[in-house]
């Protein structure tokens, strides 16, 4: 056997192992397959439990930050921080391990009134619903209103029932 017939069977071997070399050193953040993310605020035991009763607005926003969702009702208001922790897949797809939802409640002088912490199993899952009321001037396509003119008459207009 020549060397050039030795090389040539060696150079697919050769181009195959350089690019797995070269895939392997990409690294996409993942460590392998997934990863753990944090979404929202990483609510931590220790800073959950300085809000205590009676403390101002501005020291629970000075412990915890500005929160993600308010809510002003009746003078009475209410601050919820969300931390969503999940597991990332390579491809994208996103699994929820747990979600904690911290709610502190506000008196109309703007002092903790009361704290309450939700988890996903205080959560209930409901269905959105899908359908539109159809109505007078819906966004057409460029398409329908093209149609429309050249026929003159609109094709999407339905004329009222008689009673």
């Amino acid at each position: 056997m020549t060397f050039r017939a030795a090389a040539c069977r060696l150079v697919p071997l050769i181009a195959a192992v350089t690019l797995l070399g070269g895939l392997a050193a990409c690294d996409t953040g993942f460590g392998g397959f997934s990863r753990e993310v944090v979404q929202g605020y990483d609510l931590t035991p220790d800073g959950m439990a300085q809000i205590r009763p009676g403390q101002s607005q501005q020291l629970v926003v000075t412990v915890l930050g500005s929160p993600q969702l308010t809510n002003d009702f009746g003078g009475e208001s209410a601050y919820y921080y969300v931390s969503t922790h999940a597991t990332q897949m390579a491809n994208g797809a996103q699994f929820i391990k747990s979600r904690t939802v911290l709610a502190v409640y506000f008196d109309k002088n703007k002092k903790v009134k009361d704290r309450a912490v939700y988890t996903l199993k205080d959560g209930r899952v409901f269905t959105i619903e899908s359908r539109r009321t159809p109505s007078y001037g819906e966004d057409k396509t460029f398409i329908q209103s093209l149609m429309s003119s050249v026929m003159g008459t609109d094709q999407t207009a339905q004329a009222a029932p008689h009673l």
